[in-house]
């Protein structure tokens, strides 16, 4: 598959000098992308070296919240199979338009942040409902679709035969995976309809509704990421102030 096509351009900036190609890659990612793509990783190598087992890592409400094995609200989302070409093929989407996603929310990680918050909560509360133990592949779908509603004109392409605007592509993906798998996709169905959520009352609700935005991140959240915003109520008091005692001109 020709995977740079069917990302639609929009390629990183340079590196640092002197740095090589995948040093180069992993710090232009920004930083909730970048560990999330490591943690991926570094799973699949710890499962693939026999050192944990996919037992370890798979949601289950009973293991969680009876047995306390609190690292499984995590892990769920982290594992995407052994080493193989599939999972090369979860990574490079996952870091693609997690990426994407990440750097047009702002400098600032809380709006991403919060976005996967949003997304890894629904998905772990409809997880038992639809046994779906590992959730990576929903959560990546989720964030594929917000992508590609907010770039409707972005053309796409799969094999350099079949050419598509961005909202198809979690449509075309679904059915790569049918073809691949044998199966219907149900966690990528999931995905899609929760990125739908988002994608509604975060684009698609605040024009309707004088700006109003839901999803938006509250100011504690922000705070966590930015810090207190800088106190600007004094700055006019102080000028008003050095203008009266300043000695007038002319």
């Amino acid at each position: 598959m020709d995977m740079d096509n069917m990302l639609g351009g929009g390629g990183g900036g340079g590196g640092a000098v002197g740095q090589f190609p995948l040093e180069q890659w992993f710090y232009e990612m920004p930083v909730c992308t970048r560990w999330w793509t490591t943690a991926t990783v570094a799973i699949s190598l710890l499962v693939q070296c026999h050192i944990i087992t996919p037992f370890q890592l798979f949601y289950s409400f009973r293991a969680v919240f009876v047995k306390n094995q609190y690292w499984r609200l995590l892990t769920t989302f982290l594992y995407f199979g052994p080493l193989s070409l599939d999972l090369l093929f979860h990574v490079f989407f996952l870091q693609r338009y997690s990426r994407l996603l990440e750097e047009s929310s702002g400098r600032s990680p809380a709006h991403f942040s919060w976005l996967l918050l949003y997304a890894t909560s629904i998905l772990l509360a409809l997880s038992p409902l639809l046994s779906m133990p590992f959730l990576g592949s929903a959560l990546s779908s989720s964030l594929v679709y917000i992508w590609s509603r907010r770039n409707p004109e972005t053309r796409l392409s799969l094999l350099g035969l079949l050419v598509f605007t961005a909202p198809y592509l979690p449509w075309v993906l679904m059915a790569f995976s049918l073809v691949l798998h044998g199966t219907v996709p149900k966690d990528e169905i999931c995905g899609v309809i929760v990125g739908h959520v988002w994608y509604f009352f975060a684009d698609v609700y605040p024009p309707l509704h004088n700006g109003q935005r839901p999803l938006d991140p509250p100011m504690l959240w922000r705070r966590l990421f930015e810090g207190r915003p800088p106190d600007t109520g004094a700055t006019p008091i102080n000028n008003e102030i050095a203008a009266a005692a300043a000695p007038g001109v002319g």
